[in-house]
């Protein structure tokens, strides 16, 4: 039976930008060899892959040359075609089973609301070549690190500085191992509509940066509400193709991200 996928742009209201997504609705679990076949032939950072089950969807996550533990715009991408091809009723609350626990969707105020884990990070010493590795020039070049459990975190002194970086994709693979990726990051030096701002570098997961990162947001989310001191809080991505994702704290260790997203093709994988 041929299986419907979709290419979808995330955390964006516009197509062509955003982060994209390539959805794959399956009737029956399939092999991992073939999921990771999938995921390098569409070559987007991330593919998902969606069972049905009786009370949600099995759900998992592949870059091109791996499988993740969690992804906040393939899971918002995924929301957003079941809502779009009527396979959920628009009043309904998801439910996602997957490698993170369970994880939930709702539609909210015009954007999809998604309930993850918060992934918050503790202060470290930087470890040997991460900063050199993303292009600063001494510690002294970074207000803070941190580490959560996925990424490495980095706050800089400001937009600025977080646009201008220039990393050296292979050294920072190498510096970032065994994390997944790091987080770069400012308070927004122009403030409203975003308080704060980021980039997010994953070169050992095949992604050398991502255009908009949901699941970074589980971390920087109780990173900025506890140093600004609100919440919620808007975030802006500052690659090239750039998104925003809203982000309130919760209580009992959860964030909900909020986005919009934008279907650009459909078909089926033969």
């Amino acid at each position: 039976m041929d299986d419907p996928i979709y290419h979808v742009d995330a955390f964006t209201e516009r197509p062509f930008a955003g982060n994209p997504a390539a959805v794959c609705l399956l009737s029956s679990e399939r092999d991992d060899r073939w999921l990771a076949g999938v995921a390098a032939e569409m070559n987007l950072s991330e593919t998902a892959f969606l069972v049905p089950e009786p009370d949600g969807w099995r759900l998992r996550w592949f870059t091109p040359t791996l499988e993740v533990d969690l992804c906040g715009h393939a899971t918002l991408a995924s929301a957003h075609v079941l809502w779009e091809t009527g396979r959920a009723p628009a009043d309904a609350t998801l439910r996602f089973r997957t490698r993170s626990g369970d994880l939930f969707a709702s539609l909210e105020d015009g954007a999809i609301a998604l309930d993850f884990p918060a992934e918050p990070a503790e202060d470290i010493a930087p470890p040997e070549g991460l900063l050199s590795a993303l292009g600063l020039e001494s510690d002294s070049s970074a207000r803070n690190v941190a580490r959560s459990r996925l990424d490495y975190l980095v706050e800089l002194d400001g937009e600025g500085a977080v646009r201008a970086l220039d990393p050296d994709f292979r050294a920072l693979e190498a510096a970032t191992q065994p994390a997944r990726g790091v987080i770069a990051t400012a308070a927004s030096d122009l403030g409203a509509p975003q308080d704060f701002v980021s980039r997010y570098f994953a070169p050992a997961a095949g992604i050398d940066e991502d255009p908009v990162t949901g699941s970074a947001h589980c971390t920087l989310g109780p990173y900025w509400a506890t140093r600004l001191g609100r919440n919620p809080l808007r975030g802006r991505q500052l690659s090239a193709r750039g998104g925003a994702v809203g982000v309130r704290v919760c209580g009992g260790g959860r964030v909900r991200l909020s986005g919009t997203a934008v279907t650009i093709a459909r078909g089926t994988l033969a």
